[in-house]
């Protein structure tokens, strides 16, 4: 099995797939967009993709990039991250002046970055930046990233879990191109994931959610994000708790349909363990 992560070797998406796919191959791409293409154009290869993380909320772009590309959700996985500041060989906290990393991993370690005056540089993705550090030598810049990066590009540890919350956690969605749903089973639980547009009248999100109180589903998910660079017209990224076969949620999604101008389901999985239902 091949699984595509966004960034370099080391980076918390490579964590993650060994933890949930310790046999796979690791295929690492420059951006999200390069992922989701990855997966496109490969039938038999899976994408591992954070989405939104526990203290610093959604990953940006890929709310825009799930319904460009269409692909499905396989499951979803809760990684606990833990930030450590990496140097190269032989510096020390005191000589740090800069800290490079991605946009996510400098707004969860801001406790750290403020106390010591580090000037940030946001960067690709974090593994990238250990990469960058342990290339260009540089004394005075350390790089936010896995204790994986560390052992990779041979840095030192300067300061572990410097992550501002702790009970970190990102959840991560496996996608891929074939639309798969597994069987519905009594002991287990489900999440049930669409994209839709409501029409554009009074009340329309209103009336379009009511099938879901009126067959008692809950939503873990509703998130909006406008559409084309206009504020005028919304789409919703929406997770329910539930398989598509209960009847319940074929209720639930009949009556959301009613009140759309597009409705696509764009997965149903298992849910983590982590969730609790």
């Amino acid at each position: 099995m091949k699984i595509g992560i966004q960034g370099s070797r080391g980076a918390h998406s490579e964590n993650a797939a060994a933890k949930l796919y310790p046999k796979a191959e690791i295929v690492t791409c420059t951006t999200f967009e390069d992922c989701f293409k990855f997966a496109q154009e490969n039938d038999d290869c899976k994408i591992m993709i954070p989405i939104e993380n526990s203290s610093s909320g959604r990953v940006a772009d890929i709310q825009y990039l799930i319904p460009k590309y269409k692909l499905q959700i396989y499951a979803e996985y809760f990684h606990p991250v833990n930030h450590y500041l990496l140097g190269i060989p032989g510096s020390k906290l005191k000589d740090i002046k800069y800290v490079m990393s991605h946009a996510q991993a400098i707004s969860q370690s801001g406790k750290i970055i403020k106390k010591n005056n580090f000037k940030p540089i946001i960067a690709a993705d974090t593994a990238g930046s250990a990469k960058y550090i342990s290339e260009n030598k540089k004394k005075n810049v350390a790089a936010i990233a896995s204790s994986l990066a560390a052992k990779i590009y041979n840095l030192d540890i300067l300061a572990t879990n410097i992550e501002d919350e702790s009970g970190n956690v990102t959840r991560f969605l496996v996608m891929g191109k074939n639309a798969h749903h597994p069987d519905l089973l009594k002991d287990n639980k489900y999440i049930t994931s669409v994209i839709f547009k409501v029409r554009s009248k009074p009340a329309a999100l209103y009336s379009a959610l009511s099938g879901f109180a009126i067959n008692q589903v809950n939503l873990s998910k509703l998130e909006s994000y406008p559409e084309k660079n206009s504020f005028a017209n919304f789409s919703f990224l929406c997770d329910c708790e539930g398989h598509i076969e209960e009847p319940r949620i074929k209720a639930a999604l009949e009556e959301l349909g009613l009140h759309c101008k597009s409705l696509a389901i764009i997965g149903v999985y298992e849910a983590s363990s982590f969730r609790q239902l």
